[in-house]
């Protein structure tokens, strides 16, 4: 008989329902999910989780570290394995580790230390985020200006080989560094290729969503500002299908502006993501990146001159965010979970309906994180 999970409150990754259940299988899975109306199957073990909410793990498409450590040059599968179990314990149990702008040695390490990790099933790693070096120099943010370049012949074909071999492969450019063409067959190779860290006019951020571009990474961040008569990547994004990730940390991203983009963008097209670094689930106060100290203070991560380097929120803290602006749980819950599960693919992660595996997390009535659950098995420490 399978066990019963109950909660005053259960997402599915699209609805909440009250005082219902889930059943998992013997091997992790979701058995179904069973509402106040429906007839609930005799468990062999059941657990009353009492008030909360009961939703699927989160899913987190931009994390570059995290348990003091960070994606990089030496970078290898132990590593990303550490990196995924750090986000597993803060409610993220599926994970895109992402290597910021770095050397194309460094690329191709973390590509060979993914697939690496895939072929291991590390639990949580559900592929790569490769967020530059094909970025506009101008909107470098913290990548290192020195490693930003266009893309040539061996990098479109290390990335289309990667796609072959992860379960997932995002990539962050800028229309300019790259061309339309290459777009289009990063795409067929099965790429998610994502427009940022670009100055680039709404028209070339269109003709890259036509030739095969899906995506934008961190919203507003990294981007020109939307203007009348110029409403660049910004203006592109609020008003195409265009997928947006978007950090709600109430520091990257002014409250006006989350507004906006909650108001015109689809519930689809709009997900969280923590930008995370190395620093996330501990309390170190920095870190240090491509030789460049990061301090760590009141809620910001920052070089030296003060621009912003990566987030310091987690994905339950984003979620609650939300919340506290005014916006349903319901959907600040699918932002961090069905949502990006369904543009990288991933559909038995982000929802709990049949088959789909039983990595759960419990929030608490003020939507902190309670509890963490991976394959049905609770998580400690």
């Amino acid at each position: 008989m399978p066990r019963l999970f109950r909660a005053a409150h259960v997402f599915d990754g699209w609805r909440l329902h009250a005082d219902a259940a889930v059943s998992i299988t013997g091997d992790g899975r979701i058995a179904a999910l069973h509402t106040a109306d429906s007839a609930w199957p005799e468990a062999h073990d059941l657990t009353d989780l009492g008030a909360g909410v009961l939703a699927p793990g989160f899913v987190d498409l931009q994390v570059n570290g995290g348990g003091g450590e960070l994606v990089g040059a030496e970078t290898d599968a132990d590593q990303l394995s550490r990196i995924c179990a750090a986000h597993a314990r803060l409610g993220a149990t599926a994970i895109l580790p992402t290597l910021i702008t770095d050397t194309p040695e460094a690329t191709a390490r973390v590509v060979a230390a993914g697939v690496e990790a895939h072929a291991r099933q590390v639990q949580g790693f559900s592929g790569l985020h490769l967020e530059g070096p094909h970025l506009d120099p101008a909107r470098k943010g913290a990548h290192h200006a020195d490693l930003i370049r266009p893309m040539q012949q061996d990098d479109l074909h290390l990335l289309c080989e990667a796609a072959t071999t992860l379960p997932a492969l995002m990539v962050t450019l800028s229309p300019g560094a790259v061309t339309n063409a290459q777009i289009a067959t990063l795409a067929g190779a099965g790429v998610i290729v994502s427009l940022g860290h670009s100055g680039c006019s709404a028209q070339a951020a269109l003709s890259a969503h036509a030739a095969g571009a899906r995506c934008v990474t961190h919203l507003y961040n990294a981007m020109g500002g939307l203007q009348a008569r110029a409403p660049g990547l910004v203006g592109a994004a609020l008003t195409s299908p265009l997928r947006a990730g978007i950090i709600a940390d109430g520091v990257h991203v002014a409250p006006e502006c989350l507004e906006i983009a909650l108001h015109l963008k689809r519930e689809d097209e709009l997900f969280l993501v923590t930008d995370s670094m190395s620093v996330a689930g501990t309390d170190l106060t920095g870190f240090d990146l491509n030789g460049r100290r990061i301090t760590r203070a009141g809620n910001r991560l920052t070089l030296e001159d003060g621009t912003l380097a990566g987030a310091d929120v987690t994905m339950a803290e984003a979620v609650a965010n939300l919340v506290a602006n005014g916006w349903p749980l319901q959907r600040a819950l699918a932002m961090a979970t069905r949502i990006p599960a369904d543009l990288i693919g991933a559909s038995d992660r982000g929802r709990l309906c049949r088959d789909a595996r039983a990595d759960l997390v419990l929030l608490a009535p003020d939507n902190t994180l309670k509890a963490v659950w991976v394959k049905g098995c609770p998580l400690t420490g």
